[in-house]
């Protein structure tokens, strides 16, 4: 072992080496930074030689410099690839929340593209050539689609739930219902978030009963604010009962407290009149008279990530002016997304120009026209694939309406040769990686969530098999 690591060149001899010169005039790398990953590369080399886990025949200095300019060569490789990629996702998970969620719109695209390439009105009133507000870029929008009287946007709905407790509630007690100490993805527990903000957790109730009594019975001289938390991302089915949102309303004003509602997704477009599911709308809800409401931008909504915070003007403002609302406020880009995505809504053409919208609404029999598509191209172009169509469900995903499912045609493809696992791994390993289902002995596609230009894309990697 001794013998093998006196073998290992230093990093002054391997700045000396033309392949150091080539690298550094073809790569466009800093000589600074070309000479720390040199250094990290002996340093892995040194560490297999002390493991004994260099595979290497007759070990010399020529060869290990030789390695070592390999390792290089992979890093700088992998440094030069974009670590946020491009993928197609098979899946039909509208909303997949590994793979980015909502899909943008064409118009939503191409207004970030104008944002980014110019100067921008972000904070500036083109009319008084005095400051403006970022809050004022899409509060109109949201007001005229929701009914509400002030709206005002952060950078996801987590943080729409921790400034309204911060700006409302710090120090002081909410009611909950048990039943609604939700926990959604990446551990964010109502409960914590509210322990965070200060607000003082009041649970009423039980998990699955609880009745409007129990609020009642709760409130005190420092209630601070009575909550509701939507159940988007779980039912709760059998012997239960949660108190009406109508009943809520009357002892909040009774009690001069308001009352607030995380809607979780939240979604201006009506999916119960296509007989999707049961999901209340925003608008629907700032009917009722709740003061505050808040939910997401890139979910249901089928724009950029924000956390949208719609309600009475009085709270609005007391949240806007809250310090933490210029630690969470969101960007140019996410303003300029978030904006031509609402007036898709104001358009009425939020069903054709919305990937989520659209994709969730798509018929079967579109659905089964791709997968006729894919079967006919693939086939005519290699036989080793052995391809049937089968009737599914897609899901919609993200957290969202979990008890729907949308009815969808997949394709179950067999390779010849090739399992189903490592079928999976090559398509993952595509130049603009094939995200896919796998059961059994066959990896599943279904093309709700791919397009027709993407279906090409997707033959094109089957055939790279």
């Amino acid at each position: 072992m001794t013998n093998h690591l006196r073998h290992l060149p230093a990093v002054h001899q391997l700045k000396n080496h033309k392949h150091f010169s080539q690298i550094l005039h073809n790569a466009f790398i800093s000589e600074d930074v070309l000479t720390e990953w040199v250094n990290e590369q002996i340093d892995i080399v040194r560490n297999r030689l002390i493991k004994n886990e260099l595979h290497i025949k007759d070990i010399n200095r020529e060869k290990l410099v030789d390695y070592i300019f390999q390792l290089l060569e992979k890093k700088i490789e992998q440094m030069q690839e974009n670590q946020l990629r491009q993928v197609i996702n098979a899946t039909g998970v509208v909303l997949h929340t590994n793979l980015g969620r909502a899909r943008l719109s064409k118009q939503a695209i191409d207004h970030m593209t104008e944002t980014a390439l110019s100067y921008s009105t972000l904070e500036y009133n083109v009319k008084t050539g005095e400051r403006g507000s970022r809050h004022d870029i899409v509060e109109d929008y949201i007001k005229q689609l929701t009914g509400a009287e002030a709206a005002m946007v952060v950078n996801n709905n987590a943080a729409a739930v921790f400034l309204v407790l911060k700006a409302i509630a710090s120090g002081r007690e909410v009611i909950v219902s048990r039943g609604e100490l939700v926990e959604i993805g990446g551990s964010f527990r109502i409960s914590e978030i509210m322990e965070e903000s200060q607000a003082v957790l009041k649970e009423v109730g039980t998990t699955n009963k609880t009745h409007i009594g129990d609020y009642e019975n709760a409130i005190n001289e420092n209630t601070a604010l009575l909550m509701k938390v939507h159940k988007s991302n779980f039912k709760i089915l059998g012997f239960t009962k949660d108190a009406a949102t109508d009943d809520l309303v009357r002892i909040s004003k009774q009690h001069h407290i308001p009352i607030y509602e995380d809607l979780g997704s939240g979604t201006l477009f009506d999916f119960q009149k296509r007989q999707i599911g049961s999901e209340p709308t925003v608008q629907e809800k700032v009917r009722t008279g709740i003061d505050i409401i808040s939910f997401s931008g890139d979910k249901l909504l089928g724009g950029p990530q924000a956390g949208v915070i719609v309600g009475k003007k009085n709270y609005i403002e007391k949240i806007k002016k809250h310090q933490l609302a210029r630690v969470l406020r969101v960007d140019k880009f996410t303003l300029a997304g978030l904006e031509a995505t609402l007036k898709s809504y104001i358009r009425n053409q939020e069903h054709q120009e919305i990937p989520t919208i659209r994709d969730i609404l798509q018929s079967s029999e579109t659905i089964l026209e791709k997968a006729n598509n894919f079967i006919r191209e693939l086939s005519s172009k290699n036989a080793k694939f052995i391809c049937h169509i089968e009737q599914e469900k897609s899901k919609v995903g993200g957290g969202t309406m979990p008890e729907v499912e949308l009815d969808t045609y997949v394709v179950n493809v067999k390779h010849e040769s090739f399992s189903s696992n490592e079928m999976a791994v090559k398509l993952r390993n595509n130049t603009i990686p094939v995200i896919v289902r796998v059961k059994n002995e066959s990896v599943i596609l279904d093309f709700r969530t791919v397009t027709w230009e993407e279906l090409e894309m997707i033959i094109e990697a089957f055939l790279r098999f």
